[in-house]
């Protein structure tokens, strides 16, 4: 079977690091999400990925018990590493070369974050896992999985979501009249205040034409399907697309 995109970019969240547990790092999920990737890898699909840090530290948590913007995000970097380093290790038991690369300075763990090498990875057939963000401050990891799918060349950005099969109308785990979205463009979603990722990503994705398909990751062979094609979750993407 063939597949319909060459080059994607996963976006994982923090959570889905964690499972059923309110915080920490499961690692038969970790397994389990390893042996998916590795498929799709045999594939010959070039894959990086984006990981976020909630399981370990909530910035804005942080922020609100008073601790400082810029420090709490920080230290949300460096939660997004230790989840890197951990789904790194899982890839690698499974046969998978993998790299980190990370926005921030950290050379005993990761490599640095270096567009033009990240591209040569995946040229060799390496998972390439990018932590850190973007090394800035107020700015989400849905910001830096838009921004590195834009610069590796991605063909479209992979957002998963945890028992949540693509976009609604409201939260489906709290309201059981929430309409599922099949197909949406990025200026619905925008103007919708949809939770499909915050708004600078949102636009970075509208302004480079760069779909995304929003989907459970806990769904049989999710990421092989979405990058085989199969119509599974919420496809965003422009006007023309999605017309």
């Amino acid at each position: 079977m063939t597949t319909k995109y060459r080059r994607v970019l996963l976006k994982l969240s923090g959570e889905s690091f964690s499972g059923k547990a309110s915080f920490g790092i499961n690692t038969s999920i970790l397994t389990k999400l390893a042996k998916q990737i590795k498929q799709v890898t045999r594939r010959g699909v070039g894959i990086g990925i984006v990981v976020g840090g909630g399981n370990i530290w909530r910035g804005a948590k942080a922020e609100e018990n008073g601790m400082d913007r810029v420090t709490a995000d920080y230290a949300g970097m460096l939660a997004t590493i230790i989840n890197a380093l951990a789904l790194q290790d899982a890839l690698e038991r499974e046969g998978v070369i993998t790299r980190t690369q990370s926005a921030i300075g950290i050379q005993q763990v990761a490599e640095p974050y270096i567009r033009r090498r990240a591209i040569r990875h995946l040229e060799k057939g390496r998972v390439v896992i990018f932590a850190g963000g973007t090394g800035n401050p107020y700015m989400t990891t849905d910001t830096a999985a838009s921004l590195r799918a834009i610069e590796i060349e991605a063909e479209v950005l992979l957002m998963t979501k945890n028992n949540v099969d693509g976009i609604y109308s409201a939260d489906p785990l709290k309201n059981h009249n929430a309409k599922k979205f099949d197909r949406l463009t990025h200026l619905e979603a925008l103007d919708m205040h949809l939770d499909v990722m915050d708004a600078t990503a949102l636009s970075l994705c509208l302004e480079n034409n760069l779909p995304i398909i929003v989907f459970d990751l806990q769904a049989p062979r999710s990421v092989e399907r979405a990058v085989i094609g199969e119509p599974i979750g919420t496809l965003v993407s422009s006007e023309k697309e999605n017309g």
